[in-house]
Parts: C-alpha cells; sequence; structure tokens
C-alpha cells in the first residue's frame, strides 16, 4: 500500500505526522508477516508512505511552526506513482489565517483541484481534521457522509455533506476523521483493513495508543 500525505504551509503537525507514523510502523510490520501474509517489495517493506506537496520545495511550516521534510511531490491521477490513499490534514481553517492554512489553501484552490482530480480518477481519499473543508471545497464531499473537527461542522454541512457524528466516518473511496488525534484512529482502522488485525494492534500498543472508537462505516 502506498500512502502519500499532502501538506501545505499551515498544516496541523499532528493530523499529518500521526497518521505518518502508524504507517510507516505498519508497513514494516506488514511485510515480516505479523498478521500472516505481508508481501514485501524491494526495500523490505509492504509499500510506503511520503510527504508529499504540490510544488517542488524541501520543507514546509506546520501550523506549529514545526518544519516539515517533504518527499516529492504529488504523481497525477493517472501516474503509476499515484497513491493508493491519499491523506489530506486540516489546520487553521476556523481562524481564517491568511497566511498559511487549509482556510487560504481553499481560497487559492490549487489543492482543491488536485483532490477533485485524484478522486475523478478513483483515489481513495482519507481527511483529517478540517483537511475535509479542502474536500468539501473541491466537491468531493457533496452528498457524501462524513466528519470534520467540531468548529467547522456546520460549514461542512452547509457544503451539502452527510455530516456523521462519529471520530471516523467511511463512505468507501472517501474517509474522514474528526479532531486532530482522531487521525491516528482512521490511520489504524486503513491499517487494520489492509494488513489485519495484528499489525493494527502490534502499531497501537508501539505508539501506546487506546483504540476505544468505532468507525460509522
Amino acid at each position: 500500500m502506498n500512502v502519500d500525505i499532502l501538506l501545505y504551509d499551515g498544516f496541523d503537525e499532528l493530523d499529518g505526522i500521526g497518521p505518518y507514523e502508524v504507517f510507516d510502523y505498519a508497513l514494516g510490520y506488514a511485510a515480516e508477516g505479523s498478521d500472516g501474509d505481508g508481501e514485501a517489495d524491494d526495500d523490505g517493506r509492504a509499500g510506503r508512505v511520503r510527504y508529499v506537496t504540490l510544488d517542488e520545495r524541501e520543507a514546509v511550516t506546520a501550523s506549529h511552526g514545526t518544519r516539515v521534510g517533504v518527499d516529492g511531490t504529488l504523481p497525477d491521477p493517472d501516474a503509476d506513482a499515484s497513491p493508493d490513499l491519499l491523506v489530506v490534514p486540516g489546520g487553521g481553517w476556523s481562524a481564517r489565517d491568511e497566511d498559511a492554512s487549509a482556510w487560504v489553501e481553499a481560497r487559492k484552490g490549487d489543492v482543491p483541484r488536485a483532490l477533485a482530480a485524484h478522486h475523478a480518477a478513483g483515489t481513495r481519499i482519507a481527511s483529517v481534521c478540517t483537511g475535509s473543508m479542502l474536500l468539501a471545497e473541491a466537491g468531493v464531499t457533496d452528498g457524501r457522509r462524513a466528519v470534520t473537527h467540531t468548529s467547522a461542522i456546520e460549514e461542512l454541512r452547509e457544503s451539502g455533506a452527510e455530516v456523521v457524528d462519529a471520530r471516523v466516518v467511511d463512505d468507501g473511496d472517501l474517509l474522514s476523521a474528526g479532531g486532530v488525534t482522531s487521525g491516528i484512529d482512521l490511520a489504524l482502522y486503513v491499517v487494520e483493513r489492509e494488513f489485519g488485525a495484528g499489525v493494527a494492534d502490534r502499531v497501537a500498543t508501539v505508539v501506546e495508543y487506546e483504540r476505544r472508537y468505532e468507525v460509522a462505516a
């Protein structure tokens, strides 16, 4: 499984880094056969997880000032390197940060256009926190079951999404998680679906995270 996490200046650190760590552990454990028959790639892993941006750059600055290195750019939707799962973090939406935030990225339009293109091409997309609002701007959540951070719930509903009161919502090729730490729940859910409960439980144990929320599927 290849996972790309789409970063931009002003994304919330935990929205992106939490899922990255879960997937990074899982792709290593799955290749070891922790739950049976994980198949390793040439690097001895069951896929890859990357931080990507739309434009070529070395790093982005997150909402609390953390500088995060970037692994590459998001491939075109029809490219061989296109991800199996594209994760979209939120950040700074409700504050309406005009310098660096999900909100300003929605106004610029480049990120929503890229998300719409990947959705149309069949890429499975997952949003964390107000990353859902970037999907809403792209029209991806129209008429779809979704959730976002509590501060943006009404905006998501007004955009045309069917808001579900849950920490994580699985609507087929569209996954969404509520606020910040719920991205860890989302990532563990995906890991369990892809690699089995053994791998997911092992990751939850190593990051000392208590899984206690059901997914609305």
